[in-house]
This record gives C-alpha cells, sequence and structure tokens, in this order.
C-alpha cells in the first residue's frame, strides 16, 4: 500500500449499513489522497464512487421464511462476492451489518486470499443468542467494530475476535432528535400530546403488527387516553403503511421525509414501537415508550435457546428493564392499550422510564470523537498488525 493511496473491499447489506459504510469511507478520504473502493452497497456509498456488484437489496432480507426462499440465490452471491474480493486485492476488506452474508464472505475471503485484513463492523448478537459464532468468528475476522458499549465485554467473554466500541451513529443525530426549547410541550399542557407509532420498517413487520397496534389504540382510549396519532416511516414503504393505518380507530398523519421524521420525534410524548433500532433512536430522543414484537412463527422453536433478558436495546445499555416489553402471550391489544395510556399521563412509570433513558448519554458517549473516526483508526490500526505479521513470519 502506497502512503497516499488505499484500496477498500466494501459490503453494505442494507441501508442503515450503506450508510455507516459511507461515514468511514469519507473519514478514510480525508487520510489519503487516493481511495479506491469496491464492493457492493447502495446510494450512500454510490456517491463515493462505489459500482455495487449487485443491487443491496438482494441482501436485505429479513426472518428464517424468507431466507430458505432465497438461499441458492444468496449461496451464488456470496461465492460472486468472496471471488471479486480476492480478485481486486484490496489493502483491507470492511464488512458492515447482513452478518448471515458477510460472515461467510470472509470466510471465503480468508480461505481465497489470507493476507487481506478482514474487519466486520457491527456485531452479530452473539449476546442474544448463537454464542458460538462469537469465537468461530476468529479465524477470518481480523477486528470487529461494535455499535453498543456492552459488545466488547460480550465477546471478550465469549473467546470472539478483537471487539472496539465505536458509539452509535445515532449520537450524531442528537440535534436532530431531541427537542430544542418550545417543541415538546410539557406532558401537561399538551392538547392534546403527541403519541407515535412505528410498526416496523419491513412489510412483514408491517403484517404482524398492523391490525395489533390499531387494536391497542382503541384500547388505550378505553383507558381515558386521549392524543394525536403519527406514524413515521420510511419513503420506500409509506404507501403501504398509509393503506395500514386506514382501518385504524383513529386519524393518523404518516410522515416520511427525514424532517418530518425528526419533528415528530422531537414533539412526542410517548411511542407504541416494534422492538429495533427505533427503539434506541426514540430513547435518545427521551421519548417513552411501549415496545411490542411479533416472533415469525418459524423462530419460535428456537426461542428457548435465546440468552438474552430483553429485546430492548436500551434496556441492555442501561442494564435494567426501564422499557416494557410485550411478546409472546403478552402481546395483546388491550395489554399494550393500557400500557400506553399509562405513558399518556404523569403516572410513576412514565417518571422513572423517563429519567432510565437520561443515562443513555453517559453509557453510550465516545467523548470528542466519531464512531467513523474510532472505526477508521481502528481500520488503520489492523492493517498494520497484519503487516507486522507479515513482517514477523507469523
Amino acid at each position: 500500500m502506497g502512503a497516499s493511496a488505499l484500496k477498500v473491499f466494501v459490503i453494505a447489506g442494507e441501508e442503515s449499513g450503506d450508510r455507516l459504510a459511507a461515514t468511514l469511507i469519507a473519514e478514510l478520504k480525508k487520510r489519503f489522497d487516493t481511495v479506491e473502493i469496491a464492493g457492493i452497497g447502495g446510494d450512500a456509498l454510490s456517491e463515493h464512487g462505489l459500482a455495487s456488484l449487485f443491487p443491496m437489496d438482494e441482501l436485505s432480507i429479513m426472518g428464517v421464511s424468507a431466507v430458505l426462499r432465497q438461499l441458492p440465490s444468496l449461496l451464488r452471491r456470496i461465492e460472486q462476492a468472496s471471488k471479486a474480493a480476492a480478485s481486486f486485492q484490496p489493502d483491507v476488506a470492511i464488512l458492515v451489518d447482513a452478518p448471515d452474508f458477510n460472515l461467510r464472505v470472509a470466510r471465503k475471503l480468508r480461505a481465497r486470499a489470507p493476507k487481506i485484513p478482514i474487519v466486520k463492523w457491527v456485531s452479530p448478537s452473539v449476546w442474544a443468542w448463537r454464542s458460538g459464532r462469537a469465537k468461530a468468528m476468529v479465524p477470518y475476522i481480523d477486528h470487529l467494530l461494535a455499535l453498543l458499549p456492552f459488545e466488547p465485554d460480550a465477546h471478550r467473554d465469549l473467546g470472539g475476535p478483537p471487539c472496539t466500541y465505536t458509539g452509535h451513529p445515532l449520537l450524531s443525530r442528537l440535534h436532530d432528535l431531541r427537542p430544542s426549547r418550545g417543541e415538546r410541550a410539557p406532558l401537561a399542557e399538551a392538547n392534546p400530546p403527541n403519541l407515535l407509532v412505528m410498526p416496523g420498517s419491513r412489510r412483514s413487520e408491517l403484517r404482524g403488527h398492523g391490525a395489533l397496534f390499531g387494536e391497542a389504540l382503541s384500547f388505550a382510549r378505553q383507558h381515558g387516553a386521549s392524543f394525536t396519532v403519527t406514524v413515521p416511516t420510511l419513503p420506500r414503504i409509506a404507501e403501504d403503511v398509509r393503506e395500514l393505518v386506514r382501518d385504524w380507530p383513529v386519524d393518523v398523519a404518516v410522515v416520511s421525509g427525514k424532517d418530518e421524521r425528526d419533528q415528530a420525534f422531537r414533539s412526542a410524548h410517548a411511542a407504541l414501537v416494534a422492538s429495533g433500532t427505533s427503539t434506541l433512536e426514540l430513547a435518545i430522543a427521551g421519548v417513552p415508550m411501549v415496545v411490542a414484537y411479533k416472533v415469525e412463527t418459524m423462530m419460535l422453536p428456537v426461542m428457548p435457546f435465546i440468552r438474552i433478558w430483553t429485546a430492548v436495546l436500551p434496556n441492555l445499555i442501561i442494564g435494567r428493564p426501564a422499557i416494557r416489553e410485550y411478546l409472546g402471550n403478552m402481546l395483546r391489544p388491550e395489554t399494550l392499550g393500557a400500557a400506553v395510556a399509562m405513558l399518556l399521563a404523569d403516572t410513576p412509570e412514565r417518571r422513572a422510564m423517563t429519567e432510565s433513558l437520561r443515562e443513555l448519554d453517559a453509557k453510550m458517549s465516545t467523548g470528542e470523537r466519531s464512531p467513523a473516526e474510532i472505526a477508521a483508526d481502528t481500520v488503520l490500526a489492523t492493517m498494520a498488525a497484519k503487516r507486522g505479521d507479515k513482517l514477523l513470519g507469523k
């Protein structure tokens, strides 16, 4: 590698990973005169010159049944990606998110080109289930970059690869998500309070939660709660969401533009949300929430093997069940409605949850360094260590 040039093979598996990878490429471009990239990604990476091997959407697969249906195609794409990476001969391979795809690519790439350093950004959820993946990654992942502060300790305890906490990209959006003075009226003065409802960002989640969440709103009203409803969503599924909420028993504002979504978070007093990254987004915004998730039928047999004590990311970071979650037999509209009503009034539960959410800043802080800066430092150190191993003949 020349001092002023860098070759990177990058794979991003979905929109969030594409944006995350793009921040790292942008940071590397500050440090090198030339950064040449190849691999798989979307719009954000394309702005840095990536011509994707194939559409990134092919990797945006969620759920056991969907993976099984597309398994032959995925296996072909894994082979294609690993061959392309070895042929490109990059200074480093950076694999972002999409663990089921990327870890298989990493294994094949290590076999084909063992001298190429491989960095994985976004840790698989080994702390939740399939903990054996941590140790299994050691032969072909040189370093892990983690978005959650407890993950380096989890990998150390499980015998996984070296792992560095970069901070979560949501931390860079604090000013977008948190209200300025006057944007979120005090609950006692809100007439009525603003409720965010977020049934999920995947069509399977919309199908699973749509009618359930609509019924829950009816029960919340029966418990005496009054509220307006806003559903923040993504442009690609906005029409599906509008169709979904037509049968809900309340008027609903569906917003999909970034500015509208951010404004909805800044003005919200409570939320009903499907478990996922949105829970962390809401927590950082200081919005008390009720979390629910309808588990896919094919996942039910593996539920006893899940090691995690909560499916809510803010709970894991805070270290206690600050936010209530409803799964399995607890996933009933009347239960969700009662819980929502409790958060739309000045109750001890609302006050306790709001206070707990304030702990996130200290637990997630990385000081003055951004996730991209920490990731770039770690990528370059990993490359140097790999070259050192070669020089020492190890």
